[in-house]
């Protein structure tokens, strides 16, 4: 394979989303990965419904339904574990019809991933391909690796970047990480037993000035607990069971110690950090490549999932010549805001709980117990939604007032018991309150779109009239493109598109 359109380097969860969705739309790629298997160690453990939304249209949820284990929430509790304020989460369905908190083992996912790609014959995987350099060629990129010990390169149009904290990808184009100011070093310990631990079903943040820990049970027979390290202290201190235990002993009662498998203990350093760039021309990055984030509110690999999500039908259309290449600058003023946007946000939740020493803990214990009492503040915490993103070629919404652009539009039931997503099938779509006249009509279907009428009383329609618009054009991605009470201009404003899955 001497050229290819896209050159996928790294295949952990980032990678392997972009290349299936492109493979969906019929774009040869090419996933190169330095690894000749899965990494085995569980990294993230956590996703919401926007990212199993995104894993429903790879195909793979009903497979991650069987291995993920559901979750109730949060619970703020104090270094006795008396709970101090309790946030639930629907565990069954959110607003895009799936569980709204999923915990599992990232080998797993990665495993699903890898198989759900391997159905689609537009995408190649080679692993044990270690990419050495990234130069500009003719109309492209010229990408140099290494396999079996020997040198090779491949002319791809386009490269994504989807290869870590560490990225050549990222130091090739002159990218580097601004620091958002939030630095931490914790102990994660993965525990494997069948002992049944009967603690509440949810994540456990302990707000300790002495030891801030968190606690989650990540599947039918695995933990997970992070404890925040102190100076001087390091993973080593805790490998031996007998030390390591005694912080375990707060969930695990009286259960006898050989009942209690140490997967892991490793020392990871939370940060906050965003590249200052995220493409150079033909080059884009994506995921830990792009921006890390502290796991407070669990979002480090949906945020890589949602980079992949929002570049590939852009890129498709691109190949295609539907989409001009001047859209592909949109990726990044979207994807950047929303992602900074959300590591702060988790940067803001990991001071509050585990900062300010033994006032910062008092002031826990006063206030936590009465956010519910804060109007609309238990709302905000509980919403899954994430920010709207910022006006681009593709997010089109008013100077002044509401809008729904930028937003994502839920995965609701339609006619025939199908949900949006099952309809629209990786299309432009048309959601309307009103019967659009033929003329309408056609010219949603000229344009590649797919049309949705929102019929009174029904989810979509009342989403239209929260957002005070009578229709709105939704890309593929699930993002509302513009909307607005004017059905006429809006189907005059649908992108041409004619990339379908």
């Amino acid at each position: 394979m001497s050229e290819v359109p896209v050159v996928i380097i790294g295949a952990g969860p980032t990678g392997l989303t972009a290349a299936t969705l492109l493979a969906q739309y019929g774009v040869e790629c090419l996933v190169l990965d330095r690894w000749e298997t899965i990494y085995p160690r569980p990294r993230a453990v956590h996703l919401d419904d926007e990212i199993c939304r995104i894993l429903g249209r790879l195909g793979v949820f009903e497979e991650f339904s069987a291995i993920s284990w559901r979750c109730n929430g949060l619970r703020l509790v104090d270094r006795d574990l008396h709970v101090l304020a309790e946030f639930r989460r629907d565990a069954a369905h959110g607003r895009h019809g799936y569980p709204e908190a999923s915990m599992f083992d990232q080998p797993e996912l990665e495993a699903l991933l890898l198989s759900g790609l391997k159905r689609h014959s537009a995408a190649t995987l080679r692993v044990g391909a270690e990419v050495t350099s990234l130069a500009p060629d003719a109309g492209g990129v010229r990408v140099a690796f290494t396999e079996s010990g020997r040198g090779d390169s491949v002319l791809a149009k386009y490269v994504l970047g989807c290869d870590g904290a560490n990225s050549l990808t990222r130091t090739s184009i002159g990218a580097v990480l601004r620091d958002l100011g939030f630095t931490q070093r914790w102990l994660v310990v993965d525990i494997r037993t069948d002992a049944e631990l009967g603690a509440w079903e949810g994540v456990h943040q302990v707000s300790d000035p002495a030891r801030a820990a968190t606690y989650m049970r990540v599947g039918e027979n695995r933990y997970r607990w992070e404890f925040q390290l102190a100076d001087g202290e390091t993973a080593g201190d805790y490998r031996a069971p007998a030390t390591l235990l005694p912080l375990l002993k707060p969930w695990t009662g009286e259960t006898p110690a050989d009942r209690l498998e140490i997967v892991r203990v490793a020392e990871y350093t939370f940060r906050a950090q965003v590249a200052d760039r995220w493409r150079d021309r033909r080059v884009f990055l994506l995921g830990d490549a792009a921006h890390l984030t502290p796991p407070f509110i669990g979002q480090g690999m949906g945020a890589g999932m949602r980079d992949a999500m929002n570049l590939a039908w852009k890129l498709a259309g691109v190949l295609n010549g539907t989409l001009a290449e001047t859209v592909l600058g949109s990726y990044e003023t979207e994807r950047k805001p929303h992602a900074t946007t959300m590591i702060r946000l988790a940067k803001l939740m990991g001071t509050a709980m585990t900062e300010g020493g033994e006032l910062g803990n008092l002031l826990r214990r006063v206030a936590a117990p009465r956010l519910h009492l804060v109007p609309g503040l238990r709302n905000r915490v509980l919403r899954t939604e994430s920010p709207a993103l910022h006006r681009s070629a593709l997010v089109v919404r008013p100077p002044l007032g509401p809008s729904l652009a930028g937003r994502q539009c839920p995965n609701a039931p339609v006619d025939g018991g199908r949900r949006l997503d099952d309809v629209t099938a990786g299309r432009f779509a048309v959601i309307s309150a009103a019967e659009p006249s033929p003329a309408q009509r056609a010219d949603i279907e000229r344009r590649g779109a797919v049309l949705v009428v929102a019929r009174p009383g029904s989810a979509l329609h009342r989403w239209l009239r929260r957002g005070f618009a009578r229709a709105a054009v939704v890309r593929p991605d699930a993002t509302v493109h513009r909307a607005g009470r004017d059905l006429a201009a809006l189907c005059a404003a649908i992108p041409p598109y004619r990339a379908t899955p």
